[in-house]
């Protein structure tokens, strides 16, 4: 059931948190005290964004714009997302960067914010880059049975052991769940066979993991991490002339690394959401995955929400 702008006015409130479409709130006759607003990056250098901003400061609103990850607070998963925190006063915020968004959670008594910065009116668009992408030579021309893979530049790699060396971010062990059966979250051996490339593998010692989406579990690529639980099996020799055998031998080998899905309740700790959260019995591991894909990270908009109201 909706409520109407009229209906909206009537309420007590001092915050409002959404996510664009935010039409209503140009309409509204009593005005918050504060905004905290939240969107996928590429927002800041939107046409809508342009229009937010006029229209709160317009209405009298400071505001400060961000793109930030969990990793900036010692979480190992990437989600980097657009916020934007708005406070109804006549002063800067202390931290405030005019036409900049800050990288990083601002340190107040900082007077060099733009080092943390982006300069949003020069609009840069990232390149979109395709990955590399291959048919291995010893597969291809076999019709659906090639195997599609990528290969890893040395720049990758560089970039992932930075990550796992970076001992500010906790490791992904102590996220995990020890006591639920994990058969259910292998991955079954078509996937292996056929995404074996593709999946981006990490361990419980690992420092990094990569934007979970409301397809994991579903789909393999771009969705989100695996995790491999055989720590005694070393990557790079399964991995080795991987594509030059049998796919029976794929297989054999692939299956030794034990893969599997993060569960949703992993997916939920790394989202900062607290130990008593779970879902109700009859919500499927499909349903769950897709929720928390669409969600945010509890401990992000909490310190953003701190420092709005400090």
């Amino acid at each position: 059931m909706g409520i109407t702008l009229e209906e909206f006015d009537r309420l007590s409130f001092d915050m409002i948190l959404m996510s664009p479409p935010c039409q209503p709130f140009t309409r509204l006759q009593k005005l918050p005290k504060y905004i905290l607003l939240e969107n996928v990056k590429g927002f800041e250098v939107s046409s809508t964004r342009d229009l937010l901003i006029q229209t709160i400061e317009n209405c009298g609103f400071q505001y400060q714009e961000f793109l930030l990850s969990p990793t900036s607070l010692g979480i190992p998963n990437s989600r980097l997302r657009y916020f934007l925190i708005a406070k109804l006063q006549s002063e800067p915020l202390p931290f405030q960067a005019p036409g900049q968004v800050l990288m990083q959670f601002p340190k107040i008594e900082s007077v060099h914010p733009q080092k943390y910065t982006m300069d949003v009116e020069n609009k840069i668009q990232e390149k979109n880059i395709e990955p590399n992408i291959s048919f291995d030579s010893s597969t291809q021309g076999s019709g659906k049975d090639a195997i599609l893979f990528k290969l890893e530049t040395a720049e990758e790699i560089h970039r992932k052991n930075q990550q796992d060396s970076d001992l500010s971010v906790k490791m992904l062990k102590d996220f995990l769940e020890d006591d639920t059966d994990m058969n259910q979250y292998l991955l079954p051996p078509k996937s292996l066979l056929r995404y074996a490339l593709l999946l981006d593998i990490v361990q419980p010692t690992c420092r990094r993991s990569v934007c979970f989406t409301k397809g994991y579990g579903s789909y393999i690529e771009g969705t989100g991490s695996v995790l491999q639980t055989a720590e005694d099996v070393q990557i790079e020799n399964i991995y080795k002339s991987l594509t030059k055998l049998s796919q029976e031998e794929q297989i054999t080998k692939l299956l030794m690394l034990k893969l599997r899905y993060f569960t949703p309740k992993e997916i939920a700790n790394l989202l900062g959401f607290p130990p008593e959260f779970g879902f109700p019995e009859k919500i499927t591991v499909k349903q769950r995955y897709r929720l928390l894909g669409n969600s945010l990270n509890v401990h992000v908009v909490a310190k953003l929400i701190k420092i709005l109201c400090e």
